[in-house]
């Protein structure tokens, strides 16, 4: 983020430190998680978001709740797996949150056969949610590396939702593409849609961009075809919350949309994410799981009936390319995708 900002962070007892963004931009408050159940409220509740920081923050949150189980001799193999299972099913549709906890898991289930007992767990968990953040801030460098070749100097870059630091550990992934350009001097300038309803683009990207000193200007969800036709904008850069083996993507409620209107006006519509991101698994996006938030988050008249779907799937044939640390993967994305995880 910033010198005087840490968006996630260790705390000397090894409990784990959030920024609070739910109450951003007003103010800067911090909590303080050290159980399993806190950890999950905070992923719940929005306090720590974005694919891969909750995939970073889970596999934290379970070390630091290991080492409170490890104290009162309790922490055990059985404790370990309903631990993960609890905070891996807390956001269905980031698939990073599963594989950061599973990896997690997986380092508990080796230490047990090896070790056959607790001693040492502790250490081998943090060790892992440590790699696990320190990879992350690795491919948000190369995500930035990369997305950067594809913005043109003097470009208007619109995005939706936040991509950027306050959703992973290190750079971002749509934002990172924007931080290099303007490290690079290509005189970049955002338009961040306003991301209804909890409003992430207005709150968070715009108050990170202007932090760290990257113009930028927000909309409401509705300007961005208008923008469009007027040729305000010049390229289109979103992040993603799972991305099925086809190339189709999951991201904020409102990508999908956007895509269309790209299309529509023959603008470019890119895609970043890391390689924990991807879900092999998946044949398509139809098969992806869409969140369903709960009514309270948006302001209807009593009665009404609502629908809250925190994602939408973008068919892969409107996304021109998939910006990852390994490079712009180029459509048709099936063959890529393999080779970019290595099947």
């Amino acid at each position: 983020m910033t010198a005087d900002v840490r968006v996630i962070d260790w705390l000397p007892d090894g409990g784990v430190r959030l920024l609070d963004q739910t109450r951003l931009p007003a103010e800067e408050v911090y909590v303080d998680v050290r159980t399993v159940e806190e950890m999950a409220e905070a992923i719940q509740q929005l306090k720590v978001r974005g694919a891969p920081l909750i995939g970073i923050a889970a596999a934290m949150g379970l070390a630091a709740a290991a080492a409170r189980e490890a104290e009162r001799g309790s922490l055990t193999r059985e404790w370990v797996e309903i631990a993960a299972s609890r905070l891996a099913a807390e956001r269905p549709t980031a698939v990073n949150l599963r594989w950061a906890v599973e990896r997690v898991r997986v380092r508990a289930a080796a230490h047990f056969e090896r070790a056959g007992a607790a001693a040492g767990l502790v250490a081998a968990l943090t060790e892992e949610a440590q790699r696990i953040w320190d990879e992350d801030v690795a491919m948000c460098r190369a995500i930035g590396e990369a997305g950067a070749a594809l913005i043109p100097p003097g470009s208007t870059v619109l995005t939706h939702c936040n991509a950027g630091m306050l959703a992973t550990g290190g750079l971002g992934t749509a934002l990172a593409a924007v931080y290099v350009a303007h490290r690079q001097g290509k005189d970049v300038q955002v338009v961040s849609c306003e991301t209804r309803p909890l409003r992430q683009g207005a709150r968070l990207t715009t108050w990170e961009l202007a932090r760290n000193g990257v113009p930028v200007r927000t909309v409401v969800d509705g300007a961005a075809a208008a923008l469009m036709a007027q040729g305000a904008i010049d390229l289109v850069v979103t992040g993603a919350d799972r991305i099925a083996a086809n190339g189709d993507v999951a991201n904020k409620i409102g990508t999908y949309g956007l895509a269309v209107l790209a299309e529509a006006h023959g603008i470019p519509f890119y895609v970043a994410a890391p390689r924990s991101t991807f879900d092999a698994e998946l044949a398509s996006g139809d098969l992806i799981p869409i969140e369903q938030r709960p009514a309270s988050e948006m302001e209807v008249a009593a009665g009404a009936e609502v629908v809250n779907p925190a994602f939408d799937v973008t068919p892969a044939e409107l996304i021109n390319g998939i910006i990852t640390d390994r490079g712009v993967l180029a459509p048709p994305y099936g063959e890529p995708i393999r080779e970019l995880l290595g099947r």
